[in-house]
């Protein structure tokens, strides 16, 4: 991977229309801003070939949508870079604000297509998501997780809802700017039905965003809710339970989440 102190090279910043001596990095990231322009290092290939794509897909007025950049002769990537145009704001605790996000999203999304990347995923989430979605076994850590999801997973019912391209980090990826409407910068994919999307905001809310339950019942029309919640809080409890360098804060805040979810069951 990339120093987080590399800058983008002069060339790439010219072949997406930028100027390489105005570039700075965006705080508590390996993006570099250059006026309008955001530029991220490439990290997987087709992941972010496939993000350009949805991003620029993505047609949704409730959304300010960092969408990509192509180079002057027509490429997402140059030099290992990608660039997008530049949203401003924060990330903040926006409960309803991003659940509603996410529901918009995923309403926006119905015709993309399964990213064909997703199957070879091997990462701590991509085998948490498969676990929690009974696609897979593994052992989890019961101090760190495991014993919570043993507790909940019995509850688990079929979902009858179609599949899609549902974003399995949304919270931490929106940012605000006041009354704007919510900043979208990136997407991580899952195939799930799209209102798992809205689930994991929800419970991510719960976790580590100071919301209550609430939260939950506020959005309880939205179809499936309680078992989605179920799969989303499973989720995060084996993403825990997996990861060698989850804190006893993260465990504390899944907790708190899992016996709210366990309470509209």
């Amino acid at each position: 991977m990339r120093s987080t102190l590399e800058r983008p090279p002069a060339r790439v910043c010219g072949a997406f229309g930028g100027d390489a001596d105005t570039t700075e990095p965006l705080p508590d990231s390996t993006a570099w801003r250059c006026g309008d322009l955001v530029f991220k290092p490439v990290v997987d290939k087709a992941e972010t070939l496939w993000t350009a794509r949805a991003l620029d897909y993505v047609d949704e007025p409730g959304l300010r949508v960092a969408k990509p950049v192509r180079s002057t002769d027509g490429r997402w990537i140059v030099g290992g870079w990608t660039a997008s145009r530049f949203v401003s704001g924060t990330p903040e605790h926006r409960g309803d604000e991003s659940v509603l996000a996410a529901v918009k999203l995923h309403r926006a999304t119905l015709g993309l297509p399964r990213p064909d990347f997703l199957a070879a995923r091997q990462d701590l989430d991509a085998v948490a998501d498969r676990v929690a979605w009974e696609e897979l076994e593994v052992p989890l850590e019961e101090t760190k997780g495991g014993r919570w999801f043993e507790v909940l997973a019995g509850s688990r019912r079929p979902i009858k809802l179609p599949h899609q391209v549902a974003h399995g980090e949304l919270l931490a990826g929106l940012l605000f700017d006041g009354d704007a409407a919510p900043g979208l910068v990136d997407f991580v994919p899952y195939y799930r039905p799209g209102e798992y999307g809205a689930a994991i905001v929800a419970v991510d809310a719960l976790a580590w965003g100071g919301a209550t339950r609430a939260l939950l019942e506020r959005w309880a029309h939205l179809p499936e809710w309680p078992q989605l919640l179920l799969r989303a809080v499973l989720f995060r409890l084996a993403g825990n339970a997996l990861n060698p360098r989850s804190t006893q804060a993260s465990l504390d805040g899944l907790r708190a989440a899992a016996s709210e979810v366990s309470g509209i069951l």
